[in-house]
């Protein structure tokens, strides 16, 4: 009796598992090659994202410049998104993956080889131009190349795997420009060594490409495309897309205060060298890989809505701790459980905001998803640059926990007061 009430017991565990295998294995070919596209680009621009600052700051800029560019950037994301919408509706899915791949990848390798601030400028408007296009075509691919059941598993596995390479790419580029400033015998903080660095990273998401070119072609014909589908849901459905979108926007003008910072934040506040910079970026990364791939169990189990309110409300707490604790060790930690529990609910709720959508307003509302997140992106990080240079870290952070508060209670009383709202709604609701 002991040993069936142990086996009645561990049958909840078994079929989470079980379920979990076979949505894995139902996952399309296209599902899988886009996988290992992202496996090989998150290693490339982890590498880029850990060094790219510090490649800056070793030519001789500063904060306010490093706020400058992300804002390029993001700016270009915004105004680019509806265009790029249209653009990957008109090349199709595999084509605008591909082509977002290789014009970013470009991009990073032209910004280290010319490094003049109007170069920089400009590369980062590329950079934003190819940015723009993968943000809108991923989500649209995803949802036409999976089945409802394993649907958000294949979004959560593809961030989650994302964020894992991210890991990799964290930890070997805080060692990167040791080893090349050993081989180039110059000085590892040097901007030479950061730039071979750096193009290594381009490199990798340049390869990244290869993978994205077996993708087998699964487009919606041109002549049945609803080219303004976007407005026409806007004017149908104002309230939704109200709903749906506006907690991202005050996220993103939050997440624009300090994400942009964390290696300077670490660098300047707790004065760690970057191969320590890079182990903390590595370990962030991969804590919040296995957070995103465990999310659709947890989404499957309360619902999707549930899992955004709770996961990213019992981050902030974390978030305080992250940005206002003397002791390195506990900031460091604070860090790891904030980006997992923060960003855990971002691909059940992208798969949520595709479920409101008919097939051929996807790729456009994605457009209108990309510019919510990256209107806010566009404008904090200068502000943020400004306060850090004259009242130092303390600033962005009270603004970036006052703006993911006021988001937590958007999503709240948005969609968790009412129940259907975490299932699939009709377009006709």
């Amino acid at each position: 009796m002991p040993a069936q009430d142990k086996g009645r017991k561990e049958k909840p565990r078994d079929r989470v598992i079980q379920t979990y295998i076979q949505r894995v294995r139902a996952f399309s070919p296209n599902a899988r090659k886009y996988l290992i596209s992202i496996i090989i680009y998150g290693a490339g621009f982890g590498i880029h994202r850990i060094l790219f600052n510090f490649f800056l700051r070793s030519l001789g800029y500063d904060e306010t410049l490093m706020g400058l560019l992300s804002t390029v950037s993001s700016m270009t994301v915004l105004i680019a998104a509806l265009p790029m919408g249209y653009l990957a509706d008109y090349m199709g899915r595999k084509i605008s993956l591909a082509a977002s791949g290789l014009v970013v990848g470009i991009s990073m390798l032209l910004m280290v080889i010319f490094p003049s601030v109007s170069m920089l400028i400009i590369m980062n408007v590329l950079m934003g131009l190819g940015s723009s296009l993968g943000s809108v075509v991923s989500g649209p691919f995803l949802m036409e190349n999976s089945g409802e059941l394993e649907r958000t598993y294949l979004f959560s596995i593809s961030s989650g795997l994302r964020m894992a390479a991210f890991s990799v790419g964290d930890w070997i580029g805080g060692y990167l420009p040791t080893w090349f400033g050993e081989f180039l015998n110059v000085s590892a903080v040097s901007s030479t060594a950061y730039a071979w660095a750096i193009g290594v990273a381009a490199v990798l998401v340049i390869i990244a490409v290869i993978p994205r070119v077996m993708l087998r072609r699964n487009q919606i014909p041109f002549g049945e495309r609803a080219t303004f589908a976007p407005l026409r849901f806007a004017r149908e459905h104002p309230k939704k897309l109200t709903k749906l979108l506006l907690p991202l926007f005050v996220t993103s003008i939050g997440a624009g205060l300090i994400m942009p910072f964390m290696n300077i934040f670490f660098s300047k506040v707790h004065n760690q060298p970057d191969p320590a910079i890079g182990v903390i970026f590595a370990w962030g990364s991969l804590a919040m890989g296995v957070g995103l791939i465990l999310a659709p169990a947890f989404a499957d189990k309360f619902g999707k809505i549930k899992v955004v309110v709770f996961s990213q409300g019992l981050s902030v707490p974390f978030l305080i701790l992250l940005g206002f604790s003397p002791v390195f060790e506990l900031s460091a930690l604070a860090y790891y459980v904030r980006l997992t529990l923060m960003n855990m609910s971002s691909p059940v709720y992208q798969t949520f905001i595709m479920e409101q959508v008919d097939p051929e307003s996807r790729a456009m509302v994605a457009s209108l998803d990309s510019m919510v997140n990256s209107f806010g992106r566009a404008f904090s990080p200068v502000i943020s640059g400004f306060l850090q240079v004259n009242y130092g870290f303390g600033p962005p952070f009270i603004g970036t926990i006052t703006l993911y508060s006021i988001s937590i209670v958007m999503y709240y009383f948005f969609f968790l007061r009412d129940r259907k709202s975490q299932e699939p709604v009709s377009i006709a609701d």
